[in-house]
């Protein structure tokens, strides 16, 4: 019953935060599954994979969004966004090439960085 209610509240949540808010609650949580996989290496290695693609997926709307004639951004932030874009693209095709749990950290702590600065700004 307690859980219901804790999908009920996020589900609510979801509705009424900002888009801000929900980008920085999603990189916050990739950055702790990508945390948790890099802690338990090997033991959680069969979900790289798939995190990672999420992960990537997210960048993607990112670089597309700021890439955009009508992004609302100035133009330095608009470049040093798409700019981590393509680093966190090339980050994930090395670690699906090759697992390296090291490769891990640097995404993590991008993720973590973008997430407060998107919560510093609200």
């Amino acid at each position: 019953m307690q859980h219901q209610g804790a999908l009920a509240y996020q589900r609510t949540a979801q509705q009424t935060a900002s888009p801000r808010d929900l980008e920085a609650n999603l990189l916050a949580r990739l950055a702790s599954r990508l945390q948790n996989i890099r802690d338990t290496w090997p033991e959680h290695y069969d979900q790289l994979e798939e995190t990672l693609n999420k992960n990537r997926k997210v960048w993607s709307i990112f670089v597309q969004a700021v890439t955009r004639d009508d992004s609302p951004l100035p133009q330095p932030i608009r470049q040093n966004i798409a700019n981590l874009g393509i680093f966190v693209m090339g980050q994930t095709y090395e670690l699906l090439a090759g697992a390296d749990p090291a490769k891990l950290d640097a995404l993590i702590n991008i993720n973590r960085q973008i997430s407060a600065g998107l919560r510093s700004k609200g």
